[in-house]
């Protein structure tokens, strides 16, 4: 049997599950991207705004372009069980936040109808750097202008993804879209809607068959959607709603509410997001299949150590930064965490502007040593050989996969004609770097020896010097 509403009260008594009626309520929020990480994150703290009570914050769930997975949640109702497992130990949660499903790409005016809902109060999104799209900014607007039209209130569109000053970006996504005939809709945007800025902190890899056995082993059912993620989890949201009683609501769920989600942001991409990015390019480039694998290994952790606290803390203004890096240790150790290094190495070419170059212009400007930087981005040019170093290809699942393989196939036969093109590419490190000698001289030294000597030896003489 499935999980599903009638086979909930025959889950076993330890798992947590939805006390609340979720058939009488209509949804107050619209999630676009109903992914993994917005399932074992936001959905897991609007459950428990849920069940103390505040019923305005079921999930109206959009999956942008996969049927798929929104036919498997409508199958069990919308229902599904995450793993929550760290050193404390394990235990098993089914969240039931998520009370309707539509698919965006067929069902369009569904979700407009959905955005314009007179019950509907925030627009959180889960879409990839990659998604941000004219036609996503269009596809707010219309659902905005449908309830400008019918006289209703404003909302909160909440971007949940890894972009600095992704409320401001989103915002101007929405006004890009703007008619010289929506000129009231502006007016009314302005005044109403609110588009704060957020940053959101949890590890969640894709679901895998370890994970559905271990699911139905627990529930003594069969869940297709279930999830494993850690017991850490961090939301930061700027003070800005267009309800704002909202913020201390958010705060009673462990949200935390700040006028300053800047310095949480930039912790979080440059040490999280960016160590993600270096191991899981040296991951798949040695064969190991996962982000716990690659940390287990001596000198990958002192790797990860040190380019945090020598090259990123010091342009961070998150002043608990030493416990944060411990802390991320910790977390990327954690074996319940099957985090492939493939998922992560997805879409690098849109994630590296943001993780990387930030840091190494703060170095530049210090007079201080890139040189951890260096080598990461020589591991990335060494990942576009699509091929690791037992010669087994895989696929680089990137936006410009073509380009990035075009380029990158030349490296053993051409590295210098290689390097010169793919470190001159603004689109990925800004318009500095392709022009400075010691960025693109310590690169290339460290291309060198990672195609002489192998990625974890070239590790292994930066961290040992």
């Amino acid at each position: 049997m499935h999980l599903s509403a009638l086979t909930l009260a025959s889950l076993p008594a330890d798992i947590h599950t939805p006390t609340y009626d979720r058939r009488r309520y209509a949804p107050g929020v619209v999630h676009l991207g109903l992914g993994a990480f917005h399932r074992a994150h936001q959905a897991m703290v609007f459950d428990h705004l849920l069940a103390a009570g505040d019923t305005r914050w079921g999930i109206h769930g959009i999956g942008m372009t996969r049927p798929d997975l929104v036919n498997q949640l409508r199958a069990q109702d919308g229902l599904y069980a995450v793993r929550v497992a760290d050193g404390t130990g394990v235990k098993w949660q089914v969240p039931g936040a998520l009370w309707r499903m539509n698919v965006a790409a067929a069902e369009r005016d569904a979700v407009v109808q959905a955005i314009g809902a007179p019950t509907t109060r925030w627009v959180t999104l889960t879409v990839t750097e990659k998604g941000y799209t004219p036609a996503l900014g269009q596809l707010l607007l219309d659902g905005l202008r449908l309830r400008q039209q019918g006289g209703l209130p404003g909302i909160t569109v909440v971007s949940c993804d890894n972009l600095q000053g992704n409320g401001h970006k989103l915002l101007a996504l929405v006004k890009a879209a703007v008619t010289p005939q929506d000129a009231e809709l502006l007016r009314w945007l302005d005044a109403h809607c609110a588009f704060p800025c957020s940053m959101v902190d949890r590890i969640v890899p894709a679901a895998t068959a370890e994970v559905l056995a271990a699911a139905s082993q627990a529930l003594g059912l069969r869940d297709d959607a279930s999830l494993s993620t850690e017991g850490f989890w961090e939301w930061v949201i700027e003070d800005r709603f267009a309800d704002p009683t909202d913020a201390a609501l958010l705060q009673s769920a462990g949200v935390r509410v700040t006028p300053d989600v800047h310095s949480y942001e930039e912790a979080k991409l440059r040490m999280l997001n960016g160590n993600h990015t270096a191991m899981a390019l040296m991951g798949a480039i040695t064969g190991r299949p996962f982000i716990a694998s690659c940390i287990g290994e001596p000198h990958i952790r002192s790797f990860v150590h040190r380019l945090m606290g020598q090259e990123v803390a010091p342009h961070l203004s998150r002043s608990d930064w030493s416990d944060y890096r411990d802390a991320l240790i910790a977390r990327f150790g954690n074996p319940y965490l099957k985090h492939s290094v493939h998922q992560i190495a997805t879409d690098s070419s849109q994630k590296i502007p943001q993780r990387w170059p930030p840091s190494v212009l703060g170095q530049i400007a210090q007079g201080a040593s890139f040189e951890h930087h260096a080598l990461a981005a020589a591991v990335f040019v060494r990942y576009t050989l699509a091929e690791d170093e037992h010669g087994q290809a895989y696929a680089l699942n990137d936006p410009q996969a073509t380009s990035l393989m075009a380029l990158g196939a030349a490296q053993r036969t051409e590295p210098e004609a290689c390097m010169r093109a793919l470190l001159g590419r603004e689109d990925l490190w800004g318009s500095a770097l392709p022009h400075h000698a010691g960025w693109i001289a310590r690169v290339t030294h460290w291309h060198q020896h990672i195609l002489q000597h192998g990625v974890d030896h070239a590790v292994q003489q930066l961290t040992e010097a």
